[in-house]
């Protein structure tokens, strides 16, 4: 689910901007001179021109985040929405047109079209991770089921033989899209065992067979989802696909509460794999994974050191909504206090969508997302974007025993008063009784 793996499918694209926007060498290192001028009256030679800046990117009304939107512009408004949503907060309808607006006519949504008045053709990049967000987001709305039933009929349209779904139509499946669009049946109320591709498989199938079995060949991979097969068809480990295939594993969308805790998840080879126990393997693994220092780590760069791993922020909020959400909460109770201590500045870098990540985090924890290692994530996110309709700040658990006892006191000190009066109207007829003449 992160921002960084949405980016993912246009690299190649942006390689190729990279390179075209590097300055020109000047040939032969010397700067000509000005017509009419001699090259001895100034022996210091002109600097070189410097680079022009490239033009500010312009975000259109309604879009959160301040970055160019090119390649994440409906997921990570998507994102926001459900933040939003855990939160208590309902989007403006400034927002919400936005996102609907991104829709193509096929129901598919892309990562961005810049202009929503031109009709999307052909050229126009849809994917299966913009179009899940975009119908989970809309589901907790209300009264979008148009948009929604036509997103869900394209998704089968473009739904692989195997089961599962691809990032771009026509690749193959991988677990991140499949967990994904499981997500988003679910938030429409569509069984994903009832969406059968034309190979008669389901969502699930797909996803069970990109699971590591719990076999002590697979070493500490084992329990562990697979983005997707290797050319030679070997599974490596995926956090990040791993983390979505738990939630998605046992039925959840990324809006998910807490689930009471049991024992800690154990690795259990199954002949027959169902998606539960292969869900909950994977929980086993990402709990192996965060227990040594309470967050997942980046895979390290080729060529890079890889002694000292850079934590992976915005995996490690998945896996403690994961966990969380599948009954696993003590689990990534480390976790998450170290996202309270170490995600703030990660966050501000990010944008939108990285604080929605901890949002879904601190509400599957039932935690105070307003008071998230002292900083408000809700406040932060609303101010990426135009203001949200209306706020109503759900009670933290403190806030909410806090409340509980002043209701308590005010109640007391109503009935002590009520009983002052009651007492005194009853000692004021007891005397008018005593000054009344008998007949």
């Amino acid at each position: 689910m992160t921002t960084v793996r949405r980016c993912a499918a246009a690299l190649a694209a942006s390689a190729v901007l990279c390179v075209a926007l590097a300055p020109a060498a000047v040939a032969g290192g010397d700067v000509p001179a000005a017509p009419g001028s001699s090259p001895s009256a100034d022996p210091t030679p002109a600097p070189a021109p410097s680079p022009a800046e490239p033009a500010p990117v312009k975000v259109p009304p309604g879009l959160y985040g301040e970055k160019d939107p090119t390649y994440d512009g409906v997921w990570r408004q998507s994102l926001a929405m459900l933040g939003q949503f855990a939160a208590g907060v309902r989007p403006a309808n400034q927002a919400v047109s936005w996102l609907k607006g991104q829709q193509c006519a096929n129901g598919a949504f892309p990562a961005y079209r810049p202009d929503p008045a031109t009709a999307c053709d052909t050229k126009t990049a849809v994917d299966s991770n913009a179009t899940a967000a975009a119908i989970q987001a809309l589901s907790t709305l209300g009264k979008q089921r148009p948009a929604i039933d036509k997103a869900i009929v394209w998704l089968r349209s473009v739904q692989n033989k195997d089961g599962g779904w691809s990032y771009a139509p026509g690749t193959p499946s991988d677990a991140n899209s499949t967990s994904l669009v499981i997500g988003a049946l679910t938030a429409a109320g569509v069984r994903p065992t009832s969406v059968l591709s034309p190979g008669g498989k389901n969502a699930y199938d797909a996803l069970v067979g990109l699971s590591i079995p719990c076999a002590a060949a697979s070493g500490a991979d084992a329990g562990a989802f697979a983005y997707q097969p290797d050319p030679a068809g070997k599974l490596s480990a995926n956090d990040d696909a791993t983390a979505a295939a738990v939630l998605a594993g046992v039925g959840k969308r990324l809006v998910s509460g807490p689930v009471k805790a049991g024992p800690a998840p154990e690795c259990v080879p199954a002949a027959d794999l169902s998606p539960e126990r292969a869900a909950r393997n994977g929980a086993a693994y990402l709990a192996s994974a965060l227990a040594a220092t309470g967050h997942l780590d980046l895979p390290p760069m080729p060529g890079a050191d890889d002694s000292a791993p850079l934590p992976d922020i915005g995996n490690t909020a998945e896996a403690v909504l994961a966990l969380t959400a599948t009954g696993y909460g003590d689990q990534a109770n480390r976790a998450l206090e170290w996202l309270k201590q170490n995600s703030g500045a990660w966050a501000q870098e990010n944008g939108p969508a990285a604080y929605a990540q901890l949002i879904l985090a601190a509400h599957a924890t039932d935690t105070d997302p307003r008071n998230f290692g002292g900083i408000d994530l809700v406040e932060r996110l609303n101010a990426t974007g135009p203001a949200p309709k209306a706020v109503a700040v759900p009670a933290s658990p403190a806030a909410a025993a806090s409340t509980s006892a002043d209701d308590g006191g005010r109640a007391i000190l109503w009935l002590f008063v009520m009983g002052l009066v009651v007492a005194g109207y009853i000692a004021f007829r007891i005397s008018i009784r005593g000054k009344t003449p008998r007949p």
